[in-house]
């Protein structure tokens, strides 16, 4: 089957869910790493703590609570990253089984579809996974570097290197959690792309959902307010 007729399987409705779930995840991402001045986002204010976090930690004598958090941030990243890699492999051992597929397909929807329409939606769900992969082990090896770094600050606030080390672990740690954040809001929009399986209207209805959710977490939530309060800069 050559991709011309592959492609005649979708309309324009298909081909306006899809522009617009990619335009939403890319907006909606950009909104929250660079928000209004007066309106910052809970992962920009978490920006803020972060770096505070570093100028805390190397004034303190005993540095185990430090590395207590820094080994729960590096579980973290791993079991997402873990999660995304079985859900991937799921999806590829579910695309090589047709009849499988289709039959689920028809229970989904209760029609009929030849096997590479729906070989496509769960490719566009895996997409999403796997751009969440990728951005869960970056961000794991990144908070890997922030505790060397971490590591090799001196202890003595006073010493030349303290303030050079506790920039340079902070910067790290916070671009570890801009890939882990951006991690997560693929699978957030993975789950979301799950209904084209259903039809394009779903995916459609199924996008401003994700982005809502996303929005009132970052700029409406109770989280968000108590961040507002005393937020370190």
């Amino acid at each position: 089957m050559n991709l011309q007729s592959s492609l005649s399987h979708f309309g324009a409705a298909d081909l306006a869910a899809l522009t617009l779930t990619v335009c939403v995840w890319l907006g909606i991402g950009w909104r929250i790493e660079n928000p209004a001045p007066g309106n910052p986002s809970v992962a920009v204010l978490m920006v803020g703590f972060r770096r505070e976090w570093m100028r805390q930690f190397v004034a303190r004598e005993a540095r185990m609570f430090d590395a207590a958090i820094m080994a729960n941030l590096r579980q973290g990243t791993s079991f997402f990253a873990s999660a995304c890699m079985i859900a991937i492999g799921g999806g590829l051992a579910l695309i090589g089984n047709t009849e499988r597929l289709l039959g689920l397909a028809q229970d989904l929807t209760f029609t009929t579809a030849p096997a590479i329409v729906w070989e496509v939606k769960i490719l566009f769900v895996l997409l999403f996974l796997t751009n969440s992969f990728l951005k869960f082990v970056w961000a794991h090896r990144l908070f890997g570097y922030c505790a060397i770094i971490m590591a090799a600050a001196p202890n003595d606030p006073a010493h030349p290197d303290a303030a050079l080390r506790t920039e340079q672990a902070a910067e790290v740690n916070i671009s570890a959690a801009r890939n882990f954040n951006r991690g997560m809001r693929s699978i957030y929009f993975a789950l979301g792309a799950l209904a084209w399986l259903v039809g394009s209207w779903a995916l459609i209805g199924a996008t401003v959902l994700t982005a809502s959710v996303l929005w009132r977490r970052e700029f409406a939530s109770q989280s968000r307010r108590a961040l507002l309060r005393g937020t370190p800069m």
